[in-house]
């Protein structure tokens, strides 16, 4: 592993708000890199730092293996963000980065280590009801199918084949990550739990998504957001505002 830092392999902080009251580790969907959550900084207040994670196989971290199992993912991440976990912190992850948020925050709690203020989880349906995970194991042509119907991707990497060639690696392999992640009996966590649903996601729906009640022996709340799988960015920048409120009063 490369070194530790906001801006390091690992971590990207686009505000630089070193005194921030709260951190806020962010964790990408399937493929998608650190620079999806460039912009979140703007949408949050002084208060809170928004520190988004770069995982291998993508963007200036290319050149190195994908993970392709959950355990030893989560494993390095509390190596490499347990050090910044020195104030007040709490985790978002976005589909795939729900699952991954998931299992990292267990990993924290058998570390014996600081939990989370509190976990935020956008659009993956809830790991007890075990829904298959679909792409990963299928041909190229059923990955494809499969990154059209969830939206969000820009339509023309489809039409580049040189740049779809680069891209699908990743995301099968963050695809099996999620697809492999065996649902342990484990005991919830004492961390309050907000998910963030689409109204017509077909893939993490609101009904698919109340069953993160489960994860957590204390608080949930449900909101429903308007869009499908990606929100539309009037209701990201609404996902913002809450998450604001949540960790600052």
């Amino acid at each position: 592993m490369t070194g530790v830092g906001f801006n390091s392999a690992w971590t990207r902080s686009y505000a630089g708000r070193a005194d921030a009251a709260v951190r806020l580790f962010c964790f990408p969907y399937a493929g998608a890199s650190a620079s999806i959550f460039r912009t979140w900084h703007t949408g949050l207040p002084e208060g809170i730092e928004p520190v988004a994670i770069q995982l291998p196989g993508r963007d200036d971290r290319f050149d190195e293996p994908p993970y392709e199992h959950m355990t030893p993912l989560v494993a390095d991440l509390a190596d490499v963000l347990s050090p910044l976990m020195d104030k007040p912190y709490a985790c978002y992850g976005f589909s795939m980065g729900a699952r991954v948020a998931l299992a990292l925050v267990h990993e924290l709690r058998d570390r014996g280590l600081l939990a989370p203020r509190r976990l935020f989880v956008a659009s993956s349906a809830a790991p007890v009801l075990r829904q298959p995970v679909r792409g990963w194991d299928e041909p190229e042509e059923g990955l494809v199918a499969y990154l059209r119907e969830l939206g969000g991707t820009p339509p023309g990497l489809f039409d580049n084949p040189s740049l779809l060639e680069l891209f699908l690696p990743s995301l099968r392999a963050d695809l099996r990550v999620v697809g492999t992640c065996p649902i342990a009996e484990t005991v919830p966590l004492d961390v309050p739990i907000r998910a963030f649903a689409g109204e017509t996601d077909v893939e993490a729906p609101p009904a698919r998504m109340r069953d993160w009640a489960r994860e957590t022996n204390t608080e949930f709340e449900l909101t429903i957001l308007a869009g499908s799988h990606f929100f539309p960015e009037a209701e990201t920048v609404r996902m913002m505002e809450i998450i604001s409120a949540d960790l600052l009063t």
